[in-house]
């Protein structure tokens, strides 16, 4: 059986040509399936010569007869093939009884009525008559050669199924093509544009849009697994699949555990939608493509294995609905992957259309400019061979004599009859049903291992794993001094620091994010109580004292004052009031929170965190929405707080006379600020400071000392001036020849009567110190009346009590609410691979992440190499 080994599965290599016959050695003949598979692709398609077997040369009788296998083995292999085994006998016996020197070819045979025929038949005829007999012996043993391997493919799904029901009695190890496909991985996560950096090897599907870059890949994968659409642009970003063998096809995805069962029909159109879900997730809005690559692994009994990646299809016009730098960015996306120098490129031409159409040849020629490392296949041949008028044309495509571009291989395939719904079998069956009677194979435009898929996945899986040996272990070499050089920066810049990377950074800083919320629910109810009250009455302090206490205050006796304070109360209470209070209790919350994320941790403080902390901060505080039901619970609380007049004891009593006092103090500082303003510097001012006053302020000036008069003739003037008292003060003003408006006289009345007031209730806030005793008897017989201080008193009590609920409310609800949405927070950020990116930035998180990944990719393929040389 020696003259069977060694041609490639598949080939069934055409003996004849017309002008000078190359005729394949005995290795090369009807064999099994290794030749084809030990890198030879380029030799045997670009030139016959010694890698592709004996390379005869033109047909010489004696050399023939040496090539030509004997009929006793082609006996012992075949027995059933007798007229076959005679063809080749008759064959054989007519080149031995020939003479190199003959012109005309004599065939031998047993009776005489032959020897006459052949000698009628031209020496044309007699070429193609043995031109047809080979080819029909060719294809016979094709058939033969694709029963056995499917028989094979039977046999080697059973062990993988056998070896997969002990999956869990013994640990498998990887298969190389999923370890290499793991690098790659760890690969588009450091530099996804593919630079320099990598330069490992993937087979790169380029090709004309719609010129049938999806199907074939399918073909090779054995699965309708790409989306489909009549015409329209379907892969939108690269898709990189990983195939290799196993004992169920199936597929699934490099972050995800689900598997697809390639099979069944319902899982097929659920990885389809998948995979177009994704793509148009990676396609940012405004865009049409996107450089992101969707990983997707593929194991099925008979794969070949090999890393491919589809990218999306050149186009030549931008139409409607694309995004305006569409062409550019596909042309962008296809040369990043075709200028790594170990990168395969499978180059996609539709045999359908005018090959002039083809705007992918020449990109594939400015990449590959000598075809080292491209192979061209030619689509849609069915069409091709009946649309085209001239069938040498499609070999002129195949043999690369109508383009520049140059290739290391040649092929045609034909993919289905355009039919979405046909099954991978179908498509398979009428392929190799044309190419049995395609004339491009009978007439020789064809040799029979540049036809068919199955050819093509063979020949491809041979090239990309010569390929992966050749560049492998120098790629690994580069990294190793990447890593070195990384390493001494980082020892140089922070030799204190471990090296953490962003998602280590982001573990560390949500501990620290954690640890202060739980610090917030800690803080003791006294401070919470403390900081509720003086913001609460910072609040309403305004209010309080000018719609409340000081229109009460004008009025002539204390049942007045009473009946306006009560009123007062009452409507505050029932509108403003509780909504107040959680304004100043949630914007209380806020401050705390805020300092306690905020405030430097001494030595041990990160400003790296400062970014992410605050995004957290905020994004907590927008999330957190109050309780609504606290203003109603609330609002009873106050108002049953300010009904109560009852001072209880003499401490209270002077702790409101305390706060009074506080309160009015305030306010006057602000309003002889307000005078100080209107009416510019004091005499001391202008002299220490050589300080002016203005016109205005002197008119001011001259106003505000003529109303003091007024005030001092009368210190019990109510609050408003009267209109002939407007008519005086401005008489008076104009006969010292100064011209005042009456609005100017009433705006300066009312700061001046405000202080004149303010003074006034501090003095009698000063004599009600005393005034306990005469409270406790209800002010009888007494001159002296201290219903202000009782006021003061009721809004002071108001205050504690409601910082107290609402305190009560911080620390046992909105406290771990809050802590609760910081945790929902941080749990989003962590998912949010561009979030992190944003808030933990700088040259060391970067130096940190870029160490971490060559290091990974380093142990990858170092383990990939030690698993390659154990398989050799």
């Amino acid at each position: 059986m020696r003259h069977w080994e060694g041609l490639g599965r598949g080939s069934v290599p055409l003996l004849l040509r017309a002008s000078s016959w190359v005729i394949p050695g005995p290795g090369a003949v009807l064999g099994l399936t290794r030749g084809l598979r030990r890198g030879r692709l380029g030799a045997c398609v670009t030139s016959p010569p010694a890698e592709c077997g004996d390379y005869v040369g033109p047909l010489w009788p004696e050399k023939i007869r040496k090539a030509l296998p004997n009929s006793e083995d082609l006996v012992k292999l075949a027995p059933d093939f007798d007229k076959i085994v005679e063809s080749l006998s008759l064959l054989k016996d007519f080149f031995t009884s020939g003479s190199p020197g003959e012109t005309a070819f004599r065939a031998t045979d047993h009776g005489s009525e032959s020897d006459k025929h052949f000698r009628k038949v031209s020496d044309k005829e007699k070429i193609d008559q043995l031109q047809e007999e080979l080819l029909h012996t060719q294809l016979k043993y094709q058939r033969i050669l694709e029963r056995l391997e499917k028989e094979n493919k039977e046999l080697r799904k059973l062990v993988l199924q056998k070896d997969d029901k002990g999956i869990h009695h013994r640990k498998l190890k990887k298969s190389l093509i999923d370890m290499y496909s793991e690098v790659l991985d760890v690969l588009s996560d450091y530099d996804a544009s593919y630079n320099t950096q990598d330069h490992l090897p993937r087979v790169v599907v380029v090709g004309d849009q719609s010129a049938g870059k999806t199907s074939v890949l399918e073909m090779i994968a054995q699965a309708r697994i790409f989306p489909r659409g009549s015409g329209e642009m379907m892969t939108r970003s690269p898709v990189k699949v990983t195939l290799s063998e196993g004992p169920h096809h199936v597929a699934l995805f490099k972050d995800s555990s689900r598997e697809f069962d390639l099979t069944k029909e319902e899982d097929l159109a659920a990885l389809r939608h998948e995979i177009e879900l994704r793509m148009r997730k990676n396609v940012k809005e405004g865009c049409t493509v996107s450089p992101e690559t969707i990983s997707l692994n593929v194991k099925g009994p008979g794969l070949q294995r090999m890393v491919l990646v589809d990218l999306p299809g050149v186009i030549n016009t931008v139409t409607s609905g694309m995004a305006p730098d569409t062409k550019e960015t596909i042309f962008s996306i296809s040369k990043a992957y075709m200028q790594n120098p170990n990168a395969i490129i499978l180059c996609i031409q539709d045999g359908s259309v005018d090959a002039e159409r083809s705007i992918v040849t020449d990109l594939v020629s400015q990449m590959d400019p000598h075809g080292r490392r491209t192979i061209f296949v030619l689509t849609k041949v069915d069409l091709a061979e009946k649309n085209v008028a001239s069938p040498s044309r499609i070999q002129q495509i195949i043999e690369g004599k109508l383009f520049p571009m140059k290739a290391l291989g040649y092929f045609a395939v034909v993919t289905g009859k355009g039919n979405s719904s046909e099954s991978i079998e179908a498509i398979r069956e009428y392929e190799e049903e044309f190419f049995q009677n395609s004339k491009l194979l009978k007439t020789s435009m064809l040799k029979a291992h540049q036809v068919t898929t199955r050819n093509l996945s063979l020949a491809v899986s041979d090239c990309f794993w010569k390929m992966v040996r050749e560049s492998v272990e120098q790629q690994a070499d580069s990294f190793k001094a990447t890593r070195f050089n990384l390493e001494t920066e980082w020892k140089n810049n922070y030799p204190r620091l471990r090296e953490l990377d962003r998602n280590e950074l982001f573990e560390k800083a949500k501990n620290e994010i954690l640890d202060e919320v739980i610090s917030l629910s800690q803080v003791t109810p006294k401070h919470w109580e403390e900081i509720l009250q003086q913001s609460l009455w910072e609040r309403v302090s305004t209010h309080v004292i000018e719609n409340i206490y000081l229109p009460a205050a004008q009025t002539m006796n204390s049942g007045t004052f009473n009946t306006t304070v009560d009123i007062k109360l009452k409507q505050w209470t029932d509108k403003q009031l509780p909504n107040k209070a959680v304004e100043v209790a949630w914007e209380t919350l806020q401050e705390e929170f805020s300092r306690f994320m905020t405030e430097p941790k001494g030595k041990e403080h990160d400003d790296i965190f400062d970014k992410l902390k605050e995004a957290v901060k905020e994004e907590s505080i927008k999330r957190h929405k109050w309780n609504d039901f606290a203003e109603d619970s609330l609002r009873v609380i106050q108002h049953n707080a300010l009904e109560d007049r009852s001072i209880s004891d003499k401490q209270q009593w002077d702790a409101a006379i305390y706060f009074m006092e506080e309160a009015l103090q305030a306010r006057l500082k602000d309003t002889e600020n307000a005078i100080e303003n209107m009416v510019g510097p004091d005499w001391k001012k202008r002299w220490l400071y050589w300080k002016n006053r203005t016109q205005e302020q002197c008119v001011h000036n001259e106003t505000k000392n003529e109303l003091e008069k007024m005030l001092k003739c009368n210190e019990e003037h109510p609050a408003y001036l009267a209109s002939d008292e407007i008519t005086t003060v401005r008489k008076n003003l104009e006969s010292r020849g100064v011209e005042v408006d009456p609005s100017l006289i009433k705006d300066t009345w009312h700061q001046v009567y405000r202080r004149h007031f303010l003074k006034t209730a501090l003095n009698h806030c000063n004599l009600c110190r005393r005034g306990f005793y005469y409270y406790q008897r209800h002010f009888v017989d007494s001159e002296l009346e201290c219903n202000d201080v009782v006021l003061f008193w009721r809004i002071q009590r108001m205050l504690a009590i409601t910082a107290n609920t609402l305190r009560q409310q911080l620390t046992n609800t909105e406290v771990r609410r809050l802590e609760k949405n910081v945790k929902e927070v941080l749990e989003d950020f962590a998912e949010d691979g561009e979030k992190k990116i944003k808030l933990l930035t700088g040259k060391r998180v970067q130096l940190a992440e870029d160490l971490k990944k060559v290091r990974e990719i380093q142990e990858k393929l170092d383990a990939f190499i030690e698993a390659l040389h154990q398989e050799k």
